[in-house]
């Protein structure tokens, strides 16, 4: 079985409060954007003393293969699920890493549901969304994978209306690693005047000067090119430009046709059209 989980960008991005589970609680709005990895599941006929095999291709994925949230989801659903038999689990990373994309958490929640077809798990959505959440705050939401208001830790999602299909997206990786633990450190929470799903449902032209991430501030003053970057976007025509999550990756909404010029703004950048 094979499957391509895509990535999210976030519109807006606002840290309300320091949870007392350690966790902080949030509102943004996630949106899915096809810039996808590649995720294959076979079931393992020869299997070593692991039940589950993974191996990897594409962008280099650092760290313990322990600590991939593919090998994780599989191990969750293993414990509820022992008749799971052993499976291989092949990526090829095309998302970047530490971007703000949710690329990682899309692989797990992807996972998540491949098994749960592969070996007839009949979980509901609901119950995936449980296991996703017990993966990462951004799981949850590449289940349902359509645009959803968020709220709580990220987990609380409410399907909202909003189609940008007549725009087309630039997004820009600058090749920064974001530490999202640092970059949370970085945010004093508060509640806003306005909320994000207010500002969501007014016209796009409004959102540039109302629509905010909350993590721009310290990660563009630790990486001022950031927003070199935001600013070319704006110059070169973008209806709205942001960081996305955390970070580093900054996307522009722009007009369906719209012409884009690379510009030294964007040198040591990868930039995907979409």
């Amino acid at each position: 079985m094979i499957q391509f989980p895509n990535c999210k960008i976030n519109l807006g991005l606002s840290i309300l409060e320091k949870r007392t589970d350690g966790f902080h609680g949030l509102e943004t709005v996630f949106y899915p954007v096809a810039l996808n990895d590649s995720l294959e599941i076979v079931l393992n006929h020869h299997p070593n003393h692991d039940a589950v095999e993974f191996t990897s291709s594409g962008n280099p994925i650092p760290g313990d293969v322990s600590g991939n949230l593919c090998i994780k989801a599989y191990h969750l659903l293993k414990k509820d699920f022992p008749q799971l038999t052993a499976a291989k689990i092949h990526l090829h990373k095309t998302i970047p890493m530490g971007a703000g994309l949710g690329g990682g958490s899309s692989d797990g929640a992807f996972t998540l549901r491949m098994l749960n077809e592969l070996f007839t798990l009949n979980l509901t959505q609901a119950e995936l969304i449980n296991y996703a959440a017990q993966l990462g705050s951004d799981c949850p939401f590449f289940i349902v994978n359509q645009a959803a208001h968020a709220t709580g830790r990220g987990e609380i999602l409410q399907p909202i209306d909003i189609d940008l299909s007549n725009y087309t997206f630039a997004l820009i990786h600058p090749g920064i690693h974001i530490s999202t633990a640092w970059a949370f450190q970085q945010i004093k929470p508060g509640v806003k005047e306005k909320s994000i799903i207010t500002i969501i449902k007014q016209p796009i032209e409004t959102w540039k000067a109302e629509l905010i991430n909350d993590f721009e501030a310290p990660v563009f003053n630790a990486h001022p090119q950031l927003q070199i970057i935001k600013n070319e976007l704006y110059h070169q025509g973008a209806l709205y430009a942001s960081l996305s999550g955390s970070g580093s990756s900054i996307f522009g909404i722009f007009p369906k046709g719209h012409s884009f010029i690379p510009s030294p703004a964007f040198a040591s950048s990868t930039i995907n059209m979409i």
